[in-house]
């Protein structure tokens, strides 16, 4: 059975660099486009194996080429597809307008992914529940994620995005909370928190079983666990393309935790697993495997 099994959304990304983000009535010139594999689902299930973990994506893509290429790109980074179903929509698709800091801004369009449903993940219940770690993203339909917290007996970890209300009843079976500063001050309908102690009191305020970690983008992320709140500085880069690094970081902050970390100590590793994301372009592409991290910022131990 798989340490790890990651159910969200399968897409194919077409990445564009542009002078500043769009904004509404705007026509911007960009460089070339990339095409590579991504969706938040497939990205953290590639970083988990390329972390060493043995991982599953349970998904859906179309009946298509794009389907057929993202399936084969899954198996060649050892993730197992046995989960992943076909059906008659299109394989989603991702469109990243990526600015000079290498900052993004993200338009999905989810196609196949919207075919992942409470049927289908009860059809998969094994893979689930006999998974350590249940990693879920939110570029799939609300029912899927609810029927993905009941079904899983491990860790349940959610990662907030794209951000949409979540009832406190799914809140409950939570076991930790990735969102971004955006996504956190989306579940209260208010304004994105500005200060550390504005969001650690949002963030405590979440009825999720053990902690919160907040993802801060350069600086950093705040765990947040039983009513006190930690800082974790980013680490000194420069970035080029942050397209991905939020997907490293929370695949990199299950790995830490299923080596029996504490939260703080699991997400000094993943600050480090997302920096080197960002030092690359692409999306996949510049997820790093663990040794790659190692040798840019040292071992990954506890405190380091």
């Amino acid at each position: 059975m798989h340490e790890v099994a990651v159910i969200g959304s399968i897409n194919v990304d077409r990445a564009v660099e542009v002078p500043v983000a769009p904004t509404r009535g705007a026509t911007l010139l960009g460089g070339p486009v990339r095409i590579g594999p991504g969706g938040k689902g497939a990205n953290q299930a590639v970083a988990l194996a390329r972390l060493g973990r043995k991982t599953a994506m349970i998904g859906a893509v179309g009946r298509d080429s794009d389907g057929a290429w993202m399936r084969e790109v899954l198996r060649s980074e050892r993730v197992s597809v046995d989960d992943v179903v076909e059906v008659e929509d299109p394989t989603g698709q991702a469109f990243v307008f990526v600015e000079p800091n290498g900052e993004s801004t993200i338009v999905v369009s989810p196609g196949a992914n919207m075919a992942v449903g409470p049927d289908m993940l009860n059809r998969h219940s094994q893979a689930i529940a006999g998974a350590k770690a249940l990693l879920v993203q939110q570029e799939i339909p609300a029912e899927a994620v609810e029927s993905a917290a009941r079904l899983c007996t491990g860790l349940f970890v959610l990662n907030p995005a794209p951000a949409r209300p979540i009832p406190a009843e799914l809140l409950s079976r939570v076991d930790v909370l990735v969102p971004n500063r955006y996504e956190l001050g989306s579940l209260f309908g208010s304004h994105e928190p500005g200060g550390m102690d504005e969001i650690a009191k949002l963030a405590s305020s979440l009825p999720v079983s053990r902690g919160v970690v907040v993802t801060l983008g350069k600086e950093g992320a705040l765990v947040v666990e039983g009513g006190a709140y930690v800082h974790v500085p980013a680490m000194p880069v420069e970035a080029v393309d942050a397209t991905a690094a939020g997907d490293t970081f929370c695949a990199a902050l299950v790995d830490g935790l299923l080596e029996g970390w504490g939260l703080v100590d699991a997400a000094r590793w993943a600050v480090k697993a997302a920096a080197v994301t960002t030092e690359r372009k692409g999306a996949m592409a510049a997820i790093p495997s663990r040794e790659e991290v190692e040798r840019r910022f040292g071992a990954c131990s506890p405190a380091k």
